[in-house]
């Protein structure tokens, strides 16, 4: 798993790449802590590159979504390939995260 990070205007780009599941998230976790620490209240989950994602994953965003909601801050997803979109229609986190085909879509929305 490779995690990437830029700053768009007040926006944090969040940029995944291959597998999240139960022995990466806690890479995962330490972003979003440390944005959440710095006061982030915009954050971007780009997910173009992002192959799998397992309900450990989806547990990370959650505590994330949650996190940033206290501040009234906001987490927003795109680029999720098929399959990631399947499991996140599943478990009925699509109502939880706003998700975006693109990154210019999404960044548009903050």
């Amino acid at each position: 798993m490779d995690i990437t990070q830029e700053k768009i205007n007040d926006i944090a780009v969040v940029m995944l790449k291959g597998r999240l599941n139960v022995t990466t998230t806690a890479e995962l976790e330490k972003v979003f802590n440390s944005l959440f620490s710095e006061n982030s209240s915009k954050v971007l989950v780009d997910c173009r590159e992002l192959e799998y994602i397992s309900s450990a994953g989806l547990r990370v965003l959650l505590a994330a979504a949650k996190q940033f909601k206290k501040i009234s801050g906001e987490i927003a997803l795109s680029g999720l390939c098929q399959s990631v979109k399947q499991v996140f229609e599943i478990s009925g986190f699509t109502s939880i995260f706003p998700i975006y085909a693109t990154k210019d879509e999404a960044l548009k929305s903050f």
